[in-house]
């Protein structure tokens, strides 16, 4: 069986978890405390499964592969069915370049780790600490729902009528903002998508609050 190294708020984990879920594949969560004991994922253990001590960790047989998106595409590549791309060249390259929309320029500025270095280092206070990340999700946000209001391919998902890796990566940082107190009122298609979304059993499994370690 597959064995996710996951945490239960780990946005990026959450992305590998619906991706798994859509497609069907059972899969052993193995928790990773990111803030007890000063964060498990700094341990030597976990260390030997990610070096960048960063989750998740998807192993597959004889094979520890690390990265979301990475994940996410080898996924893809090894259990196509159902597919979280389009069949057409730019169908593939719209809903990729929404997914890492949220993946390389949303998600990496309201880390945990950037978040911890803004307090601990630069000594910003929580109130300042808020709005850098209100900021930085409003910002992608407003990107994110022009490309989907600009656009015919957009449909009850984010590219048309099934769920993709566009959708995968959108969730959780929805969740993120929601958790943060992010306005999202000027964002109706990304709503409209997200109670989509959450209808389904893969989506709503995937959540952080019905993962093992959320208690």
């Amino acid at each position: 069986m597959l064995q996710l190294y996951t945490y239960f708020r780990s946005s990026a984990a959450y992305r590998v978890r619906i991706a798994l879920n859509l497609k069907g594949l059972p899969y052993a969560s193995i928790p990773v405390h990111l803030v007890r004991h000063g964060g498990e994922q700094h341990g030597a253990d976990f260390a030997r499964i990610n070096p960048a001590h960063l989750v998740p960790a998807l192993v597959d047989g004889e094979d520890t592969l690390s990265q979301s998106m990475a994940i996410i595409e080898y996924l893809e590549e090894t259990h196509p069915t159902p597919a979280l791309l389009p069949l057409d060249a730019a169908g593939r390259a719209r809903v990729r370049a929404l997914a890492q929309a949220v993946a390389c320029e949303i998600h990496p500025l309201n880390n945990l780790r950037v978040l911890r270095y803004l307090a601990q280092e630069l000594k910003v206070d929580e109130a300042a600490k808020i709005k850098w990340i209100q900021h930085w999700i409003t910002l992608g946000f407003t990107a994110f729902e022009a490309q989907l209001a600009h656009s015919a391919s957009t449909g009850e998902f984010c590219h048309g009528a099934t769920p993709t890796l566009a959708d995968c990566c959108l969730i959780p940082q929805i969740y993120n903002a929601r958790r943060f107190d992010t306005p999202l009122e000027a964002f109706p298609h990304l709503l409209r998508i997200e109670a989509n979304c959450l209808a389904l059993e893969a989506f709503a499994q995937a959540r952080p609050e019905a993962q093992p370690d959320a208690a």
